[in-house]
């Protein structure tokens, strides 16, 4: 059977680079290579595409940007072009491994499309609701998902006080870009003093200039996994054990002060019922292909959605492939199995 000649795209221009360097370099010692001729995709912080050929060692430690090993291309409908050799390389299919900015916000979805290349993951749209929270939040709203009250802060407009904000949402408060990723830029305030310098650290982190305040919940996060198009299946529900108030960077990809439990220690009803709000948070977002699915249950068991990852950490030990693993998709598979649904969207259209 001929090879399919994957495009794998990592780096990007993201505070979440060195994130997607980690994702990119588990996959890539993952995929099953006897189905995939793998094409390593770059992008640097400054913006600049390459085709590198190095080791995935090199990539992951962030030494794969040399003269030798990186080479700049430019795109064209189906492929791209080394510039220096004017070789064309054809792409069957795209794996975006980008997180923030640029990556998970739709523009390397909407780049490919335009290409005419099959990309795995959600398409624009998807991935353009999901990473604006503000625009999430209103469509949870329409439909009725069950979510922590919330207001948007606007950088254009004046900013309102923190005695406002608490006639509308008592303290404590969540205070968080509304376009970026883990947890950069979040602050969790308990006191009113607190609150104009959370929102002016928030507003860096966000290209749009705009931070939401959230009402705190008290309870544990938990999380799922949901995979598919037309029909959905879900990993195993995951729960988070941490010491603080967010589970920031450290705790995410160092484990800092947290663990994870998975499958989570809930009971079978209430994990039931969370794989199916997470289903249905996937359908209203317009999600395709993979997204993780993040909620909160508070202390009289009710289960509120927080946000939605359309890009999750992927390395072989991240939260969305061990959910998946938990399920019984162990993580090679489960490539295959996006790989596949992106194949098969295309034959669609």
């Amino acid at each position: 059977m001929e090879k399919i000649r994957l495009g794998v795209i990592f780096g990007g221009q993201s505070s979440e680079y060195s994130v997607s360097l980690h994702s990119a370099a588990s996959v890539l010692r993952s995929i099953h290579t006897d189905c995939y001729e793998v094409v390593m995709i770059g992008i640097t912080l400054q913006g600049g595409f390459y085709h590198y050929t190095g080791s995935i060692d090199d990539l992951e430690h962030d030494h794969w940007q040399n003269e030798e090993h990186a080479k700049p291309i430019a795109w064209v409908h189906g492929g791209m072009v080394e510039r220096e050799t004017n070789e064309m390389i054809s792409l069957d299919c795209c794996l975006p491994i980008l997180h923030g900015k640029n990556g998970e916000d739709g523009a390397i979805q909407g780049l490919l499309t335009l290409l005419g290349i099959p990309c795995v993951g959600c398409d624009l749209l998807g991935s353009a609701v999901c990473m604006d929270k503000e625009v999430m939040h209103r469509l949870f709203d329409q439909a009725n998902i069950p979510a922590a009250p919330y207001i948007c802060l606007h950088g254009e407009d004046p900013l309102m006080s923190a005695d406002e904000v608490e006639k509308i949402i008592p303290l404590p408060w969540f205070i968080k870009p509304c376009n970026a990723g883990s947890s950069y830029g979040v602050h969790y305030v308990d006191n009113k003093e607190e609150y104009e310098q959370a929102v002016a650290d928030a507003f860096k982190y966000d290209g749009r200039k705009k931070v939401l305040v959230e009402g705190a919940i008290d309870g544990f996060e938990i999380g799922c996994a949901v995979l598919g198009d037309e029909a959905l299946v879900t990993g195993e529900i995951d729960e988070i054990e941490m010491a603080g108030k967010i589970f920031d960077f450290a705790g995410k990809y160092e484990m800092k002060d947290s663990a994870i439990y998975c499958p989570a220690r809930i009971k079978k009803e209430k994990s039931d019922a969370a794989k199916e709000l997470a289903k249905k948070v996937f359908r209203v977002l317009c999600c395709r292909d993979m997204a993780r699915v993040d909620m909160f249950i508070n202390e009289k068991g009710e289960i509120l959605v927080n946000e939605v990852n359309t890009i999750p950490g992927f390395t072989a030990t991240s939260r969305y492939p061990s959910m998946m693993n938990a399920a019984g998709t162990e993580f090679g598979d489960l490539i295959d199995t996006l790989i596949d649904l992106a194949m098969q969207k295309e034959i669609q259209l």
